[in-house]
This record gives C-alpha cells, sequence and structure tokens, in this order.
C-alpha cells in the first residue's frame, strides 16, 4: 500500500466523507478511490474555510480535512489555518512539500516550522512509516482537550513510496 492510499484509508476510518483540496495533491486521487468525495477549490485559503465550516456545523464530531499544493498553496492557507486556531476549530492540514533532498534549499517552504505557531500540531513525514501515526496524532490533537487545527507534511518522494507495515489504525475519540 502506498503512503497515499494509506493516508486515504486513515481518512476513511476516521469517517471523513469529504476532502477539500487544492489541485496537484496526490491524496485527492487516493481518497476519491477510497470513496471520500474530493471537493476541489479555486484558492486555498477558500478551501479551509469550507473544511472550517464543516467542523463548525457538526460541532467538531467530524473533522474537516483540507490538502493542498506545496509552496504557494500552503503560503495561501496561512491565515484561514490561523483563523481555525484562533477560534479553536478542529481541522486536519494535509500540504505537500519539496522532495526531502530539496526541503531545505531555498526558496523551499517548511509548512511544519512556519505553522507551529497556528496549529496545535505541525509534523513533517520523513519517512513511509511514519504516515500513519503522524495522522493518527494529527487527529488526535485537533479533537482533544481544547480544538483546532493539526498538520501532516508529506514531500513529494514519500507519497507514492511503500508502507512498510499493513494499516492497522484505530480512530481516535475525544478525551
Amino acid at each position: 500500500m502506498k503512503v497515499s492510499q494509506a493516508i486515504a484509508e486513515v481518512l476513511k476510518r476516521e469517517g471523513v466523507e469529504y476532502l477539500f483540496g487544492y489541485p496537484l495533491n496526490p491524496l485527492i486521487e487516493a481518497a476519491a478511490e477510497a470513496n471520500i468525495r474530493p471537493i476541489i477549490v479555486r484558492q486555498e485559503r477558500t478551501g479551509v474555510h469550507m473544511a472550517d465550516a464543516f467542523s463548525r456545523m457538526t460541532s467538531g464530531k467530524r473533522v474537516g480535512v483540507f490538502c493542498m499544493q506545496n509552496g504557494p498553496g500552503v503560503e495561501n492557507s496561512f491565515g484561514a489555518v490561523a483563523q481555525a486556531y484562533s477560534e479553536a476549530v478542529p481541522l486536519v492540514v494535509v500540504p505537500g512539500a519539496p522532495a526531502r533532498s530539496l526541503s531545505w534549499v531555498r526558496p523551499a517552504f517548511n509548512a511544519a516550522l512556519n505553522y507551529q505557531h497556528v496549529t496545535k500540531w505541525a509534523e513533517q513525514v520523513t519517512t513511509p512509516s511514519m504516515a500513519v501515526d503522524a495522522m493518527r496524532r494529527a487527529f488526535t490533537q485537533a479533537r482533544n482537550g481544547r480544538p483546532g487545527p493539526a498538520l501532516v507534511e508529506i514531500p513529494a518522494d514519500i507519497w507514492n513510496e511503500e508502507v512498510p507495515e499493513p494499516c492497522v489504525y484505530v480512530p481516535t475519540v475525544r478525551a
């Protein structure tokens, strides 16, 4: 199972029915194959606000999820994620990132570093084996305590790598 498919499986087990996204993120295709309806937007900030509204309409029982391309896509969504953080809205944001070999080459934008102050949790997946656990941490952080957004950044070269073990995932619950 590829990382994109494993993450789509995690979303399915978490009860995600809609994936809000901006094109050029491999998770969109994998989610569609897992019967999660992708809702494509033309601007990243609008997509985060749509995921935010979805979470609010369900009183946080169903977490809104948004994915986008790396670079400008991540930068464009910053304001909407910051608003969700200030208003305690549970979200999971899954941006793309440059390949690991380019992640520290300028002008690469590192979402995990830049979003630390406007999310409850921000993490970059650096190996395929981290993907499922990173998503578990993201959903746990988004739901528990004071709700808020969590970010899991996936580098471009990881999406199509194989997850070493089967996807054993138990959905998180609000404590």
